[in-house]
This record gives C-alpha cells, structure tokens and sequence, in this order.
C-alpha cells in the first residue's frame, strides 16, 4: 500500500504529548479530525497513531496523540512526517488531482510533440506550477491554469499542454 505525507511534525509544544505540525496537505481540517488515523515511519517501521485532539496555532497544526500523553512518549517523533494511506484519500472533484497522479506523467503540446516528464509541483501561491524535466534543455515552468493545462490523462499517463507565448524560452 502507498502513503502520503500530510504534514511533519517540526516540535513538541507543552509536556502533555502536544506536537507542532507543519500541514503539506489542502484538506487540513479533514486529516487532523478527532479520531483520524496517521502513520509516521520510524526506523523503516509503519507507526499508527490516533488522534486525540487537534487545534489550530498560528501556522501549525496542533495534535496529541491516544496513548502519547507525555512529552517524553512523542520527542522521538520530531522531524518525522505524518502520513496518510492510499485508502483515506477522498476523490477529488473532476478536474483536480493528487500531486502524486501527476508527477511522472509525460507532457506534449496540442501538436502531439513531446516535452517532456512532469518531475515535480511547486505550490508558490495563486496557482501551482508543473516543474517539466526535459532531455535537451532547462526545465520548463508551466503554471496549473486551464489556458495551459489542456488536458490530464490519467489512464495514458500523459498531459495535453498549449503552451502561452514566453512559457517556452
């Protein structure tokens, strides 16, 4: 089975087994519910944790964890990332995807010429960005709008792109 970080625990916070998580995830409020399963890997060893209580602090997302009430039980977990399974993922609305389904995909123009691979997604603000590895040059920035990304498909591993005047210098 795959996993997907959703977070990574950057410090403890209290004694009383709290953790400060920094949230890589866009449904935030849905994977830290009460109750909500996650998985940390220690020393190549899936850990389950349920949690307890989840609060939201400045940037962070604040948890404790059934069990690790104390702050000697979770200091371990420092550095380590949350993560969720293949199974608690929801679907999503047609039109968007999991970072995971895109990154690998092969990427060509209208046109049919190949570009390259989708190598990497920035999140820098309004929209993401598809970070295209291509053989012959530098990578290729192409911003996750509907005037460029024409088409996701899955089921071919490929995207469809329409590339705007200047993406492409």
């Amino acid at each position: 089975m795959n996993y997907y970080t959703v977070g990574k625990i950057v410090n403890t916070h209290g004694i009383r087994g709290e953790v400060r998580v920094l949230s890589v995830t866009d449904f935030a409020d849905e994977r830290f519910k009460v109750g909500n399963k996650l998985y940390v890997n220690k020393n190549n060893t899936l850990k389950e944790l349920t949690i307890k209580t989840h609060r939201k602090h400045k940037q962070f997302e604040m948890l404790s964890f059934e069990g690790l009430e104390n702050i000697n039980f979770v200091e371990p977990l420092k550095g380590l990332e949350l993560k969720i399974s293949e199974n608690q993922q929801g679907d999503l609305e047609d039109g968007s995807f999991y970072h995971h389904q895109i990154v690998g995909l092969e990427v060509y123009t209208i046109d049919g010429e190949y570009i390259g691979k989708i190598s990497e997604i920035m999140t820098p603000g309004a929209n993401d960005v598809w970070v295209v590895e291509r053989d012959d040059k530098d990578d290729l920035l192409l911003p996750a709008i509907k005037d460029v990304i024409k088409s996701v498909q899955l089921n071919e591993q490929r995207i469809i792109v329409e590339l705007l005047d200047g993406l492409d210098e």
